[in-house]
């Protein structure tokens, strides 16, 4: 089975260029242009991956991001905050918001491709055995 990618971000073109740049991966992708659609195509799908704009109309990236850690359904997905906001306390902040990875734009796309894979990788590991969490 192919892992699943979901966009969240508002721009056509950023859209369609992680679209492009994403295609060697051989990844089913799906897109959604704002955060309140973005959150409930991930509670409907649970993909692997969140690539997530934080400069987003309706909810921003940031509660997006405290959404998905704070539903047992969506806590387990990696998330790559993708910004234009370089500033490093906006790296700090999505680290701390559990955030897997940030990038920003512009980017280059080999780079946007090789944090992907590198996060697909990780996801596809099974956690250690004292690292699951176990239902009592």
């Amino acid at each position: 089975m192919q892992p699943s990618v979901l966009v969240i971000e508002d721009s056509a073109s950023v859209r369609r260029l992680i679209d492009v740049c994403l295609r060697p991966l051989a990844t089913d992708m799906g897109f959604a242009e704002d955060g309140l659609s973005g959150l409930e195509a991930a509670r409907a799908t649970v993909p692997d991956l969140i690539i997530l704009d934080i400069g987003l109309p309706g909810l921003d990236g940031w509660e997006v991001l405290s959404q998905l850690r704070s539903a047992p359904a969506t806590v387990g997905i990696r998330v790559l905050v993708l910004t234009a906001h370089a500033q490093p306390e906006m790296a700090d902040r999505a680290a701390a918001g559990g955030a897997d990875a940030f990038m920003t734009k512009p980017f280059r796309p080999s780079d946007l491709r090789d944090s992907v894979e590198a996060l697909l990788k990780t996801n596809a590991e099974p956690l250690p055995v004292e690292s699951r969490s176990v239902d009592q």
